[in-house]
């Protein structure tokens, strides 16, 4: 099968839309937000490449054209951002602290409990920044040392823990504030949380987008410092 595939370029790629396509019809039809579309399409990629012994290197090849539109996707959620920018006005203070808040805490955790399980600085160094997204967190990774493919899995998870269990923690901490709960999905759960904000309502989704941008830009210069400090 690897054979036969390795020369077909598109192999990946097709697969990935595929799946992807399939697991949103699973989502529409399920209503519940442990069907994350990523979710589940990773999981029908992952059976389908297992049950007929495709190597991971030879679905890579073509599914490594889907990250070019990483970065542009990317750029496109500051279009609810935009349309939401009177509230941004409003409260830019709290929106500011809350990000710092939440990016700091990201951080301090993972330092503590890198050094809690006896961590190597490399393995620290690829776990401090999942919770940005990906075209930013393999850029820190690779600055401060760690390893990016450890980094992606990293961040795919997180994104993909936080979407699914965002609307529960709202509803557990009686997180009510539209503004709040953007903020917490976008500094915690990235671009991949931002999906489910952006479902939640559009106040969500451009308060998650914004936070995506401002703690990428805070991980970029504090994960260095974290890492010269329990390196």
């Amino acid at each position: 099968m690897n054979e036969f595939l390795i020369n077909s370029t598109y192999f990946g790629v097709v697969l990935s839309l595929l799946c992807y396509w399939g697991a949103l019809k699973i989502s529409e039809k399920v209503k519940s937000t442990l069907c994350n579309p990523l979710l589940v399409a990773s999981v029908m990629i992952v059976v389908v490449l297992s049950a007929f012994r495709v190597d991971y290197e030879t679905f890579d090849k073509g599914a490594s054209y889907l990250t070019y539109f990483l970065t542009p996707a990317t750029v496109c959620l500051a279009v609810p951002l935009y349309r939401q920018f009177q509230v941004l006005k409003s409260n830019m203070k709290a929106i500011l602290l809350g990000i710092a808040a939440g990016c700091t805490a990201c951080l301090v955790t993972i330092a503590v409990l890198a050094m809690v399980f006896s961590f190597d600085a490399q393995l620290t160094a690829s776990v401090l920044p999942k919770s940005i997204t990906t075209a930013i967190a393999i850029g820190v990774s690779e600055e401060i040392g760690g390893m990016p493919a450890v980094t992606v899995a990293c961040v795919v998870i997180t994104g993909i823990f936080g979407a699914c269990t965002a609307s529960a923690m709202f509803k557990l901490f009686k997180i009510e504030e539209p503004v709040a709960q953007g903020l917490a999905t976008g500094a915690s759960a990235h671009a991949i949380g931002t999906s489910r904000a952006l479902e939640i309502g559009e106040v969500q989704g451009a308060m998650s987008s914004l936070a995506i941008v401002i703690t990428g830009i805070m991980t970029v210069i504090l994960a260095p410092v974290v890492m010269s400090i329990i390196g």
